[in-house]
């Protein structure tokens, strides 16, 4: 659409606002447009947006830095709409998808809470749809990295579906019958701060013991830097490894020297990776799925992470031994599992804004042809109206 940057800029015309994406997506999804859209994934460092196609396929991808978020609201959404704007100049794009890392209100409209940026019960979706005259779908993270996972990833043909993303934190998506399962409220799939350890570590949120301070990219880094910190002898490589500075220290670091076999890395992801199973346990006794997809980047340990966590979950499992055992599976899509999430939801909405972009065609059209029998003195009666409708017939004097 080569007019989105005018029509931003001119503020004068704008799409039909959608004020909800119907809930049975299952269905939906199978007859919507096969349009382009463009999905973005922000986090708590960058903000990747791309053009997704209607297999999944991305046709092109730009990201920048994640504004500080010490800065304005409105700074997060010039820079969104920048990069959709910049996307728009090449492709006919028709909704965006914002994956966000936050919580989400139930109708996906307001971002009520983002730990990494300034909205506060922000208004997002209504004002962006203000600027970018397109529709626009905003939802949490995790749920359009599940979405992205159950239509094109590991977790094809799966009806109960849930997702883990193991990042500085743990978040989580449940998929039930094709259905993203969002809660009364929207926020549902916090399973970081489930409490494992009572009175464990603290955690940020406020509370002690969650899963995600013994599960996590941020919990891998505490132990190892621990070690390092206490001058430990199974720490001696990664400490010669950053030359002594402990806060160099990271994730992807100890992932590395762990492929590499250093005993202490291999072991940190391995506790990690227990408490993993601990909690799958825990979810598996609360929504018994089918499948379970971990993403996220620590995900990128492969067996190192998965092989403990699925010996952890198959020891802690109630009813081990007398049940199914869900499928647990590395998430196929990487990073990009959030943003072909969310342009692949963004084409449900797509498909209402084509039918009512057809409806102003088919007006239009209706009121071109009025215009042209008045020109031509070819109405056959006086009570066409502009819009196609028609009153009572007025015969015509002689």
């Amino acid at each position: 659409m080569s007019t989105y940057r005018d029509v931003a800029h001119r503020g004068s015309a704008r799409a039909t606002v959608l004020r909800t994406v119907g809930t049975r997506e299952r269905r939906s999804h199978l007859s919507a447009p096969r349009v382009p859209t463009v999905g973005i994934d922000i986090g708590g460092t960058k903000v990747m947006a791309g053009v997704v196609d209607a297999d999944g396929q991305i046709l092109e991808r730009i990201k920048t830095e994640t504004p500080d978020k010490s800065k304005s609201a409105k700074v997060v959404e010039d820079t969104i709409t920048e990069l959709v704007l910049d996307l728009s100049d090449r492709h006919d794009v028709h909704a965006v998808g914002i994956g966000a890392a936050g919580w989400v209100d139930a109708d996906r409209s307001r971002v009520l809470f983002a730990p990494h940026l300034a909205w506060r019960n922000e208004p997002l979706r209504d004002a962006l749809e203000a600027r970018l005259a397109v529709p626009v779908m905003v939802d949490n993270d995790a749920n359009t990295a599940a979405w992205a996972e159950w239509r094109f990833g590991a977790g094809r043909g799966e009806d109960h579906l849930v997702m883990i993303t193991l990042g500085t934190g743990i978040g989580g998506a449940i998929l039930e019958d094709g259905q993203v399962k969002r809660g009364k409220y929207g926020v549902a799939g916090e399973f970081g701060h489930m409490q494992v350890v009572p009175g464990g570590h603290r955690c940020p949120c406020g509370n002690r013991g969650c899963w995600e301070q013994y599960s996590s990219g941020n919990a891998l880094v505490r132990e190892a830097r621990e070690l390092a910190a206490a001058d430990s002898p199974v720490a001696h490589d990664i400490i010669e490894r950053v030359k002594g500075s402990v806060p160099d220290i990271t994730g992807p670091l100890i992932t590395e020297l762990a492929r590499e076999g250093d005993a202490m890395c291999v072991e940190l992801l391995q506790d990690i990776g227990q408490w993993l199973g601990v909690g799958i346990a825990n979810l598996a006794a609360a929504l018994d799925p089918s499948c379970f997809v971990i993403g996220g980047g620590v995900s990128a340990a492969d067996d190192l992470l998965i092989v403990p966590a699925r010996d952890a979950f198959k020891r802690h499992l109630t009813g081990r031994g007398y049940r199914p055992e869900a499928r647990i599976a590395k998430a196929q899509l990487g990073p990009e599992a959030g943003m072909v999430g969310a342009a692949d939801l963004a084409r449900l909405v797509a498909r209402r804004f084509r039918r009512a972009n057809r409806r102003r065609v088919e007006r239009h059209e209706r009121y071109e042809r009025y215009a042209q029998a008045i020109r031509t003195g070819t109405l056959p009666f006086s009570g066409a109206v502009a819009d196609g409708t028609e009153t009572e017939p007025t015969p015509r004097e002689p």
